[in-house]
């Protein structure tokens, strides 16, 4: 998109990610993402944390499901996307305005935790996605759901690519 601001925060995701659809059936999925900065304060010789910034996500479509499959609260994510303000009256009358990022990516962060991607099927959604057969970890590591196969391999099929 021209002329939008692009924003990329990795944070703490705050909720689990609540999944809806619109009218029309497209999937959105919204949840909180908190970031706090720390500092090293060399008289007291410790860490101490500035103050955390919290901004929505919305995440649509397919990416949406996904999200609201392998994201949980307390996970560390990386989201990337357009930010965009929404102003509104509060109860009391006032005026105010909230800040969300129209996602366009969201990524595990493997800083301190690991993860086993599991390719999906583009022609299945939400719970009816099952594992294709194949080989592959059978451990869960960090995020997502339990690894029972490795989609992109392309053992017996070297006549097509791996997605």
């Amino acid at each position: 998109m021209s002329g939008e601001t692009t924003i990329t925060m990795t944070g703490n995701v705050v909720n689990d990610p609540e999944l809806r659809f619109t009218p029309g059936g497209a999937a959105v999925a919204n949840f909180r993402l908190a970031s706090t900065p720390r500092k090293f304060n060399k008289q007291s010789n410790a860490w101490e944390d500035g103050e955390s910034l919290f901004l929505g996500v919305a995440v649509w479509r397919q990416q949406a499901e996904h999200v609201a499959e392998s994201v949980q609260r307390g996970m560390r994510v990386t989201v990337t996307g357009y930010l965009t303000q929404r102003q509104y009256e509060a109860a009391d009358g006032s005026k105010r305005s909230s800040y969300e990022i129209q996602a366009e990516e969201v990524a595990p962060s493997l800083l301190r935790a690991t993860a086993v991607v599991t390719k999906a099927n583009s022609n299945t959604l939400g719970a009816s996605r099952q594992p294709q057969q194949g080989y592959g970890s059978q451990q869960t590591q960090g995020y997502g759901q339990p690894a029972t196969a490795d989609q992109w391999s392309t053992r017996g099929r070297n006549d097509e690519p791996p997605f």
